[in-house]
């Protein structure tokens, strides 16, 4: 049977989404997830996501990795499905909608989605390493030259290391700018470097904050390979709060794909 799909992408990470208030597709498997995310023999993407209907909230976010697997929180996924209901006329320009992670607020501002995360309490830092959960689980390092750092190898490597193998991890490499920070991430569940990673570059802006002893009031650009994006957070002591996501989100295309 042929389904519509609708092809989004948020500074060049990219998903495909389904409209599934009817509960159609429902009975997707593993197996199809991976095969249409596959960019030789399916659609192609980053992740598949599926808008569904909430009984207290506008809609609700289910996300898959390209892997197949049901996923945590992403966060320009997220924000891409923002941009889908809005299409489907659900909301006007704000909208509070349910993740894996709990209840989401986001709004629209100059054709922007900023979307809010999580708080974020818990940080561990071993050497200006850190490990902390923005909705997804996050390592960062900090280095120097990321242009010609071997992003691939060294965020797998770290990625199927002892204390990560069993439920995988994200790996950021962050760099300094003029303006903010520049961010690499290599994707557990995409198993390779993405554009971008939405939860990712909102990690790397706290353990910047972090590291650099940022308290109140914060707002940090961020360069990825696919474009720019935007992390706001208030700091006070250990805990980051009202902590919002903003960038762009995009489609790129429509289509019916026969599953």
């Amino acid at each position: 049977m042929n389904y519509i799909f609708y092809k989004y992408q948020g500074a060049g990470n990219d998903f495909i989404i389904f409209d599934n208030r009817k509960h159609e597709l429902d009975f997707l498997s593993k197996d199809q997830v991976k095969m249409l995310c596959d960019r030789r023999f399916g659609i192609g993407a980053d992740g598949l996501m599926l808008l569904e209907d909430d009984s207290k909230l506008d809609f609700k976010m289910v996300y898959f990795n390209a892997d197949g697997a049901e996923s945590t929180m992403c966060g320009n996924g997220g924000r891409c499905l923002v941009k889908f209901a809005q299409s489907l006329n659900i909301f006007d320009t704000e909208t509070n909608f349910l993740a894996v992670d709990g209840h989401h607020n986001a709004k629209f501002s100059d054709d922007l989605v900023s979307l809010k995360m999580i708080d974020v309490t818990d940080i561990k830092n071993s050497n200006c390493e850190f490990i902390l959960n923005t909705g997804s689980p996050h390592y960062i390092k900090f280095i120097d030259d990321l242009t010609n750092y071997p992003v691939y190898e060294e965020g797998k490597k770290i990625r199927n290391s002892v204390d990560f193998k069993a439920e995988g991890i994200n790996v950021n490499f962050v760099a300094k700018t003029n303006n903010g920070i520049k961010v690499r991430t290599y994707e557990r569940g995409v198993e390779d470097e993405t554009l971008s990673c939405g939860t990712g570059v909102t990690a790397a802006a706290i353990a910047y904050a972090h590291l650099n002893n940022l308290y109140d009031q914060q707002n940090i650009a961020i360069e990825t390979l696919g474009g720019n994006l935007n992390v706001s957070f208030f700091r006070t002591n250990e805990s980051f709060t009202e902590v919002y996501l903003k960038g762009p989100a995009v489609m790129v295309y429509s289509g019916s794909v026969e599953i």
